[in-house]
């Protein structure tokens, strides 16, 4: 699902796993839902680097048709532990012929040992607190040629349009150099009108560029609205939302990556806020001599205010992906917030499994790949830290910080010291009592 806006690079590798047993999906105790045509079955994220669990319900090595574990780290195969008392929730094993349930064994977030999941209750759409996110796709297998289907096509039309202009406002603000030198001999010499004209002249297209710019984020942050509103609606838990709307998941990342790009653009430019700058001082020199100037009807004192505000943001884009996230939650009192927390939660550790699984990691052969799943995860995180109630850096969180953390520090620093920057300064909770000296640590 992860495909960069930006740059079109080589599909991330499609591994796909053994065939699916009959019946319905890994993980799911019931037949595959009506008009799923792309979906590939959930499988659990684990906290720990290595070889993942092979999917309950696929024949062990003697072809008996037991389901068979292998053990995270040390590349044996044994026996599932027998099931326990209580039943497991539907999403967390598959049937054996004898109608029984594996009991799952594995590591919790915070790498605690964990022999089973206990059931959510009765009707419950989420699995129980404990339990980690499963992933939407199996890591190192996203496809990243999904297709919508009907239901999904009205959604992703209009998403799908936003991501085709992204990729020239990410050009264009590659391209920005801005108007300093103009920008200093007008400074320097305030008598010459020369140079102030040839100064505002210079000015002016790129005040008209960094308008576009902002409208975009405006038109972002529908988008996002959009897939939110599809990839948490009843009746459908998140992480189903995920198997079942891969199209919508993919645009989700799609949007992470050009907002973590245009930020990362946006920082290292200090042009574009020296040329807005100067602009609002030139607008406001010539209202106090009672001079109109063409540029002011394009790009009017109420507009000026919201742009310089947007602008001002470390992250602009970023800040209005939050608000914007924030805002869905807060205005959806009757939707559940772990359904949106949940989404972002799933997302993050798929990414985070794939960049630290060398096993996945070794596929990627284009460094862009493995910046753009950074980028998304950076993203999500984030996102989520702003939603939740404790944030992302508590130990009660969904997200494996540490882990995150570290995959990021495990990369060169020229490519993800922007993305440490943004867990850094644009998130909520990380000076919070809650987060752990350890965490904190990491980020110094």
């Amino acid at each position: 699902v992860l495909v960069p806006v930006a740059h079109r690079i080589a599909p991330i590798p499609d591994v796909l796993p053994p065939p699916l047993p009959s019946g319905g999906l890994p993980g799911e105790g019931g037949p595959r839902p009506p008009g799923q045509t792309h979906g590939r079955g959930l499988s659990p994220c684990t906290s720990s680097p290595g070889p993942l669990a092979a999917p309950w319900g696929q024949p062990g090595a003697e072809g008996s048709g037991t389901p068979v574990r292998r053990t995270v780290g040390q590349g044996s195969q044994d026996s599932p532990p027998p099931a326990p008392s209580l039943p497991l929730g539907p999403s967390w094993g598959k049937e054996t012929d004898q109608g029984e349930k594996p009991a799952r064994k594995g590591c919790g977030l915070a790498g605690e040992p964990r022999d089973g999941v206990l059931a959510p209750p009765s009707g419950s759409r989420r699995p129980g607190p404990r339990s980690e996110p499963s992933g939407f796709l199996s890591p190192g297998r996203c496809p990243a040629d999904a297709q919508p289907t009907e239901a999904e096509t009205a959604v992703w039309n209009q998403v799908n349009a936003v991501l085709e202009e992204a990729q020239a406002v990410l050009a264009e603000l590659q391209s920005y150099t801005g108007a300093g030198q103009e920008i200093r001999e007008a400074i320097q010499n305030p008598g010459d009108l020369r140079l102030q004209e040839r100064a505002w002249s210079a000015v002016c297209p790129l005040v008209a560029k960094l308008k576009r710019f902002y409208e975009f984020s405006l038109r972002l942050e529908n988008a996002l609205r959009s897939l939110l509103e599809a990839l948490t609606s009843p009746p459908y838990a998140p992480t189903q939302h995920l198997e079942r709307e891969q199209a919508l998941a993919k645009q989700f990342a799609e949007i992470l990556h050009f907002t973590l790009s245009f930020d990362e653009l946006k920082m290292t430019n200090p042009a574009i806020q020296n040329d807005f700058s100067y602009y609002r001082r030139t607008i406001s020199r010539n209202r106090i001599n009672n001079l109109q100037l063409d540029a002011e009807s394009e790009v009017n004192n109420e507009m000026a205010n919201r742009m310089s505000l947007f602008y001002a943001e470390a992250t602009p884009m970023l800040k209005t992906l939050s608000n914007a996230t924030t805002k869905f939650v807060s205005e959806n009192k009757t939707l559940p917030i772990e359904d949106t927390t949940d989404c972002l939660s799933t997302m993050a550790c798929v990414c985070r499994v794939m960049l630290e699984t060398p096993e996945y990691r070794s596929r990627f052969t284009n460094t862009e790949t493995l910046l753009f799943c950074m980028r998304v995860m950076v993203g999500v995180i984030i996102l989520y830290d702003h939603v939740h109630p404790v944030g992302a850096f508590a130990k009660t969180s969904k997200i494996d910080m540490k882990g995150c953390i570290k995959v990021l520090k495990d990369q060169p620093s020229t490519s993800t010291e922007g993305l440490l920057n943004a867990l850094r300064y644009t998130t909520r909770h990380l000076n919070d009592d809650t987060t752990s000296k350890q965490i904190r640590a990491l980020l110094q």
